[in-house]
């Protein structure tokens, strides 16, 4: 491997967690980052953890890599094997809420990465660039070749068993629903079919054995292609909901009876519904790719309302860290987190869906579409990635915030620039890890979507114009 600075791979070292190109992550990168992991527990006076992988080919000979970094420092190891995301979260608490998960989450087969958390809580940015500089330094002071291990993907049936016995014991079904539940090839899939069975749901099944060659597409179910055949087997099965977990299980896209995809404001709406009926006056948190329909919602039901930046290991932070008030956290990509005295306390895909299947259940012979129809669907643009065509993006970024103080609108720069409308809102952030640009723009109406872009379009085109034109043909 090049040990240049100029080599090293930096930019895979990402604000949430490490991820990227497996030929970037060679057995010496492994290695390296298993040192500086160690390095960073036993800093927090943490001398346990868990190790778990993904369905990817490589995760189990990267996650042994760092098994055998962390035996050999005198760490107690305890190997989960292929499971899901939430399955180590769970499993941490018997290790002080130590835990490292080899996974690319919903990426392509030609991606993998690391999430860890430390007691419990993820890794601030800091924390994260913390570990690309010592693995850096390790690499250049250290000339041991690594070979990449023969490991096989393992399961170890008693983490599951473990997993499902709390989730089961935490949710109710008041009768038995009829699920078809989509794993996408991923890890958490099995689990997830096995549980619902214990529940005494008649399942459906679909790509729930853990195939790292993902050999229909990534496994990523916030690409509405990808549900095809899901929402196909909803309306065959005559199901009363579908469920589609993303590669490890941290994310969950839910499909009604009709085969209609439930987005995820309206998911969030119906959460901050149910976690607020129980703890009044409580806050919902929220990042700021989601709807003004949220916020709304929230403060109609009289809870706080509290808009974060994007990024899982925020929201989680967030709520733990809120004593209390924060009853339920959501993100527009898919994770919820509920922290109303159930749950577990991060995003675990398959609860989420089970809360929303367990309120159902309480209502008879009322269908998904009829509990949603309270939250209308939104006009909307998905995250559409734009080059910054070599523009510095802070200046871009300031001068829609100068333009936008003329425009009426209430500006935020939690995380990019936020116009909020009567009618809607947009967004454009920076990239952390490319030269590109997110924008994503929601109305109540086509029209109101169309005059929300074009506000956006009027700012950027006299000096930007290639930008302009790109959010101008925005999907």
């Amino acid at each position: 491997m090049n040990t240049s600075q100029s080599i090293f791979p930096f930019h895979i070292f990402r604000a949430y967690d490490i991820r990227g190109k497996v030929e970037l992550l060679g057995p010496q990168l492994i290695y390296a980052i298993a040192h500086a992991l160690a390095d960073q527990l036993r800093q927090q006076g943490q001398m346990q953890v868990v190790i778990g992988y993904d369905a990817r080919l490589t995760s189990p000979q990267y996650a042994e890599i760092i098994a055998a970094v962390f035996s050999a420092q005198g760490f107690q190891v305890t190997e989960m094997g292929c499971c899901s995301t939430p399955q180590m979260y769970f499993a941490a608490r018997q290790s002080n809420g130590n835990g490292i998960m080899v996974t690319a989450s919903h990426n392509p087969k030609t991606d993998n990465g690391i999430k860890w958390i430390v007691q419990a809580e993820p890794p601030s940015p800091e924390m994260i660039q913390q570990i690309a500089q010592q693995a850096y330094q390790f690499i250049q002071q250290t000339a041991v070749e690594i070979e990449l291990p023969s490991t096989v993907h393992q399961t170890r049936s008693e983490f599951c068993q473990s997993y499902q016995h709390a989730l089961c014991t935490d949710i109710q079904l008041n009768r038995p629903l009829r699920v078809v539940i989509d794993g996408l090839s991923g890890s958490a899939g099995c689990c997830g079919q096995g549980t619902l069975q214990r529940l005494g749901c008649e399942v459906t099944a679909l790509r729930c054995h853990a195939n790292g060659h993902f050999p229909d597409h990534a496994p990523d179910p916030s690409q509405a292609i990808h549900l095809t055949e899901l929402r196909k087997q909803v309306l065959l099965q005559q199901a009363d909901i579908g469920i589609a977990l993303d590669g490890d299980g941290d994310r969950v896209v839910l499909v009604d009876e009709k085969g209609h995809i439930i987005s995820a404001d309206r998911l969030l709406s119906l959460f901050a519904q149910i976690c607020l009926k129980d703890h009044p006056n409580h806050e919902v948190v929220f990042d700021v790719k989601c709807s003004s329909m949220v916020r709304q919602t929230v403060e109609a039901l009289s809870g706080q309302a509290s808009m974060i930046r994007t990024g899982s290991s925020f929201l989680r932070k967030y709520l733990s860290r809120s004593e209390g008030r924060a009853v339920f956290g959501g993100e527009y990509a898919g994770h919820y987190v509920f922290n109303d005295g159930r749950g577990m306390g991060y995003d675990d895909g398959l609860y989420a869906a089970l809360r929303v299947m367990e309120y159902l259940s309480q209502l008879p012979g009322t269908t998904l579409s009829e509990v949603l129809s309270v939250y209308p669907e939104r006009c909307h643009t998905e995250d559409t990635y734009i080059s910054t065509y070599s523009t510095d993006p802070a200046t871009v970024l300031n001068e829609i915030e100068h333009s936008g103080q003329q425009t009426g609108a209430k500006l935020s720069r939690i995380d990019g620039i936020r116009l909020d409308f009567k009618n809607g809102f947009g967004i454009i952030r920076a990239s952390n890890t490319g030269e590109f640009f997110t924008v994503r723009f929601d109305a109540d109406s086509p029209s109101g979507l169309n005059e929300i872009r074009h506000t956006f379009v009027s700012m950027l085109r006299d000096r930007y114009p290639m930008i302009a034109q790109d959010i101008l043909n925005a999907q």
